[in-house]
């Protein structure tokens, strides 16, 4: 099994390596999968690659998702103290 993120692209260089956000965090990646990325555009991230781009619709909802499933396990370890 394998976890893709969903982050937004803020800048790329002349080698497709762009810097994205994610929660106030940033990283390099790689656009080496997705030719088509463009600064502003929300990609999935694994590994350190982009393997697609998405609609922002799409990657906040993802993003929705992620944070509600932190929610629920915060939520159950509170349970279990």
């Amino acid at each position: 099994m394998c976890l893709a993120i969903p982050v937004q692209i803020q800048s790329i260089d002349a080698s497709r390596n762009a810097v994205v956000e994610l929660g106030g965090v940033t990283r390099q990646i790689s656009l080496i999968m997705t030719p088509e990325a463009e600064v502003g555009n929300y990609v999935l991230v694994h590994t350190g690659y982009a393997i697609s781009v998405l609609s922002e619709e799409e990657a906040l909802a993802s993003l929705e998702a992620f944070a509600e499933l932190a929610r629920i396990q915060a939520e159950m370890e509170m349970e279990h103290e």
